[in-house]
């Protein structure tokens, strides 16, 4: 009932609409009504057949109103009615939505039925909670994954970047966090994501168990880019909704790398100039907007923000990259070298950090990760004269040590995708492999 009178109240009691007097490409341009109109505002064109094509403002040329739309402009021609809808665009979502898969205005595209209509309006452009009125980051978080609950503990309400190329298992490592990670509600945007990979995403990866606590949010990579970018906002619109219920949200995106391209494409229609590498400088002031959403809330809820981000060239310094890096709260590197050995997930932990750490651990536990990764970084170090064979054993103890026990570190980072592996284990597991006296040619010395 709520639901109904707020609709009955956002209802004007005038309507105005112009006319489209030209399209060039997939920007159109409207005119008439460009004075009730404002960049963001919701524009309805009346195609041939009585069909309707939702647009946005994306800009203004010359007196008139310049729109790209959400669909096929088929049947859009000279003359075509242009109808102002509402203002503000939002959503109700409603805890039945939970194992549903929808697009980015909110409809279900899994074959199911109509999704049931909350009662609380949630703004698709939402700002992020003022910094004074929010919590701080909560207690550790447990991923499920051996390399990021040791070597990158994450907690309640931290925002983490997971930086790889393409091909090296970012879809993958998203659903062994969809499935294993201790979260009261999965919101998982899939941003410009292959059509084809969907399905096989939902049965394979992300399977039953985590699709029922889940809603997934998918735009193609073939749907115009004001879905594609819209995808993004529903997905954070949807994690506050349940943050706003006092939830623990896990919210994943892949990737915000599309996020960025989608709108790049809608600034570079608009006339915006391409600033850095073709993007355009309202791509680098809606970044902050978009991932500043997540993390803790005012009340008890969080979210606790996962995002990819698809590095162009495997170069992790390129302007999307360095821009997201700069703003979350830490950063999960995956490698193109470590997947080709058949390591996986291809985490290198070395390049990874997590900004709560070491604070979030206990001086034990900090002390055990800092060997491991000295151990790790000294056999690094020297890995190309070990394999030449450059180096004679006993030249260096700290080096014999690192080759003993590198390949069983490496054992420990590797994790088949139905594996899980608690907070607890992972230490435990990792110290009792600390613990392990060194051998060397069938003796024993010590570290």
């Amino acid at each position: 009932m709520l639901s109904v009178i707020s609709e009955i109240n956002r209802v004007s009691s005038q309507q105005f609409y112009g006319r489209v007097a030209g399209i060039q490409g997939l920007l159109v341009e409207v005119g008439g009504i460009q004075r009730h109109l404002s960049i963001g505002s919701r524009v309805e064109l009346l195609a041939r057949g009585d069909a309707l094509v939702p647009c946005e403002v994306v800009g203004f040329r010359n007196d008139r109103a310049l729109l790209m739309p959400f669909g096929s402009l088929d049947g859009v021609g000279m003359g075509c009615k242009a109808l102002i809808a509402e203002q503000d665009p939002v959503i109700y979502p409603d805890a039945s939505w939970l194992g549903r898969v929808v697009n980015a205005m909110g409809e279900p595209v899994d074959g199911g039925p109509p999704l049931r209509k909350g009662s609380v309006a949630v703004a698709l452009k939402n700002t992020a909670p003022p910094a004074h009125s929010r919590q701080r980051v909560g207690g550790k978080i447990d991923l499920g994954v051996r390399s990021l609950n040791s070597f990158a503990t994450c907690c309640r309400g931290q925002r983490m970047g997971i930086f790889a190329g393409s091909g090296v298992g970012k879809s993958v490592l998203l659903s062994m966090l969809a499935r294993n990670t201790a979260a009261d509600v999965n919101i998982i945007g899939l941003i410009g994501e292959r059509g084809r990979e969907v399905q096989e995403f939902l049965e394979d990866d992300l399977g039953p168990e985590g699709l029922a606590r889940s809603i997934v949010v998918v735009a193609t990579s073939d749907e115009p880019a004001l879905m594609r970018r819209q995808a993004a906002y529903l997905t954070l619109a949807l994690s506050e909704y349940f943050r706003d219920q006092e939830k623990d949200v896990l919210c994943l995106m892949d990737s915000v790398t599309r996020f960025a391209m989608a709108q790049r494409d809608v600034g570079l229609s608009g006339g915006e100039p391409p600033a850095s590498k073709g993007y355009t400088p309202t791509v680098f002031s809606e970044l902050p907007k978009l991932l500043e959403r997540a993390g803790p809330g005012p009340g008890k809820g969080t979210i606790t923000g996962l995002f990819t981000v698809l590095v162009e060239g495997d170069d992790h310094n390129e302007p999307v990259a360095d821009a997201v890096r700069g703003i979350l709260d830490g950063h999960i590197v995956m490698e193109r070298k470590i997947a080709e050995r058949g390591r996986y997930p291809a985490i290198n932990v070395l390049k990874s950090v997590s900004r709560t750490m070491p604070g979030c651990n206990t001086e034990e536990e900090n002390q055990v990760v800092n060997v491991a990764k000295q151990l790790l970084s000294t056999y690094e170090d020297m890995a190309e004269m070990i394999r030449l064979g450059a180096y004679r054993r006993g030249t260096d103890p700290n080096v014999d040590a690192a080759m003993f026990y590198y390949p069983l570190l490496e054992n420990f980072m590797s994790q088949r995708k139905e594996e899980n592996t608690g907070l607890a284990d992972c230490y435990a597991e990792l110290e009792r492999i600390l613990n392990t006296e060194p051998q060397f040619e069938g003796q024993e010395q010590a570290v």
